[in-house]
């Protein structure tokens, strides 16, 4: 495996000095040795993974350096606009290096269904944007001669090129910096609270990662079924539209959208949209920890920000903060009350949760085939 330290210092002795992109669990370990040290300044974990070719390739501009974007293999969708329009050598020429995590290889460990189909044409998709590129190797003597390699075309052609990294190809490192987020409930506890209050025709979407597994097996520990429940297990940031869409069409059904912080801030842009439809029916929960919960827990801005404020701004009738279950509680008999006042909805609710979850949280045993039929059975009543 490859000490994160050795490629770090790799990438340094190659010019490389800024870091920016989303984390991704295959990375976390470099990850979090970039955020415990590298200064905020040259270091900067981005709202989105087209938002990090973008910042990256200003300091491009700017230093005339070659700058570093990682990402899951996932991100590649965010990126193909920027890195095509932009980065590209027929357009602004632009060297990067690109550090990609390989989930759903087709040749590694089973993973979960989100990522089956992107592992199958990560390579493939790099192919066709026409960005050369390295399967990086464990071993660091090999990992070193690649790297070289890799800037010697990056210089050469002025132009992208990206590693691609396979799962347990970097070494253990814990996250020093990992600070402490205050709050007074878990993410599970405040989902809990949520199902537990809303009324019966009500219908939930929640977002990818820890929010959808914890409410997977709440409805399992209070032996309830799964067909209310729209679990979006991929398309980071996308919860909120999905739910939009049900809301707008499916009027006589209270829509709830369990959103993250993390997955807010990747589309922030549709809290917009949101706002402007104004839909009577839908409320918009944000659980606030502060981090990318699913991959490591390195940090968001999400703390350091007014979400409601935000959302009053795009058109919500009305955006509350709680920090408690009382507080929560009030909240939401508000929010369903909302409907019978037009000039209050949609409603906007953000929850300020901890980080982390318990160890032995599982996964949905259902396909995502299953979830959709069963949740469409459900609108059609």
């Amino acid at each position: 495996m490859i000490r994160p330290q050795f490629f770090y210092d790799l990438l340094k002795e190659n010019g490389t000095d800024f870091f920016t992109g989303v984390p991704d669990s295959l990375l976390k370990n470099f990850c979090a040795y970039l955020t415990d040290t590298v200064d905020a300044k040259h270091h900067i974990i981005a709202a989105n993974e087209g938002c990090a070719v973008g910042l990256a390739s200003g300091h491009y501009f700017a230093t005339n350096t070659i700058p570093l974007v990682y990402m899951q293999n996932s991100g590649l969708g965010n990126t193909v606009n920027p890195l095509l329009s932009l980065a590209d050598k027929d357009v602004y020429s632009v060297p990067l290096l690109l550090v990609i995590g390989w989930r759903g290889e087709p040749e590694g460990d089973h993973d979960e269904p989100q990522h089956i189909k992107q592992g199958k044409v990560t390579c493939a998709l790099l192919e066709a944007m026409e960005i050369p590129y390295a399967v990086l190797e464990a071993d660091e003597e090999k990992a070193a001669v690649q790297i070289t390699d890799a800037y010697k075309t990056i210089k050469e052609r002025s132009a992208p090129f990206a590693l691609v990294i396979r799962k347990g190809c970097f070494d253990s490192y814990t996250l020093k910096s990992n600070e402490c987020v205050p709050a007074e409930m878990t993410r599970e506890q405040a989902i809990e609270q949520i199902i537990g209050c809303m009324p019966s025709n009500t219908v939930f979407v929640s977002t990818t990662g820890m929010a959808s597994r914890e409410l997977y097996e709440l409805r399992e520990k209070n032996q309830q079924k799964h067909d209310t429940d729209f679990l979006t297990v991929g398309s980071m940031g996308h919860a909120s539209q999905i739910a939009l869409g049900i809301a707008l069409c499916k009027r006589d059904r209270t829509v709830i959208c369990i959103d993250g912080d993390g997955a807010a801030l990747m589309h922030l842009g549709g809290f917009s949209t949101i706002g402007t439809q104004k839909p009577q029916n839908m409320i918009h929960i944000v659980l606030n920890n502060g981090a990318h919960d699913s991959v490591g827990g390195q940090p968001t801005v999400a703390r350091n920000i007014n979400l409601c404020a935000i959302a009053e701004a795009c058109g919500y009738g009305q955006a509350v903060c709680v920090r408690t279950q009382a507080e929560l509680a009030a909240a939401l008999a508000n929010a369903v009350a909302a409907p019978d006042a037009a000039d209050m909805a949609p409603v906007f609710i953000e929850i300020l949760v901890s980080k982390g979850s318990r160890p032995d949280l599982g996964r949905p045993t259902s396909s995502p085939i299953e979830n959709k039929k069963a949740f469409m059975t459900l609108l059609e009543e």
